[in-house]
């Protein structure tokens, strides 16, 4: 994840919270347990790739 504006906090499962701001990066594994949200006075926008093997959905929803 590349975060192109704003300041992002990101939660993924086993780590604590990290916020990054524009230009920052974060890597999270596939199949990890994710969440972000937007923390900072502005809008936050981010830039994220995806390898998806074919017949695979891009993601599942987590409760």
């Amino acid at each position: 994840i590349y975060v192109i504006e704003g300041l992002l906090e990101y939660k993924v499962e086993g780590k604590p919270a990290v916020t990054l701001k524009a230009g920052e990066v974060l890597f999270i594994p596939a199949g990890v347990i994710h969440a972000a949200k937007n923390v900072g006075p502005q809008n936050g926008a981010e830039l994220a790739t995806y390898v998806v093997e074919i017949g695979k959905p891009l993601l599942t929803m987590s409760k």
